[in-house]
């Protein structure tokens, strides 16, 4: 993909992401693609990815993630952000970097 499509795609994740609906967050994904949100363990494969969006979203509701910095080489796409989520009532807001690796027009890793 071109730099500039990737980082349309990833935009457009990051948006479905708040949205928190399991079918379409996986569908962002490869079949055999690999989600690593430390600290915890890789989740493997679509499936398990969206199962894991999908126990996440019953804890917690996502608001609007802000991108501060997104920059991509091709198929890799490199966000820096804060992600702001609400906790049972409380407003957390989570800095993060996070690596995209692309392939085929969807996120492999």
């Amino acid at each position: 993909m071109e730099s500039s499509e990737s980082i349309k795609l990833i935009r457009r994740f990051i948006e479905a992401c708040v949205r928190a609906d399991p079918d379409e967050f996986a569908g962002y994904f490869t079949e055999d693609a690999v989600r690593w949100n430390s600290p915890g363990q890789p989740v493997k494969g679509r499936e398990a990815i969206r199962e894991t969006l999908r126990r996440g979203a019953q804890a917690m509701q996502a608001l609007p993630w802000e991108i501060l910095r997104i920059a991509a080489d091709g198929d890799v796409v490199l966000t820096e952000r804060i992600d702001h989520f609400t906790v049972r009532g409380t407003h957390i807001s989570v800095p993060c970097m996070e690596v995209f690796e692309l392939r085929d027009g969807k996120i492999s890793a």
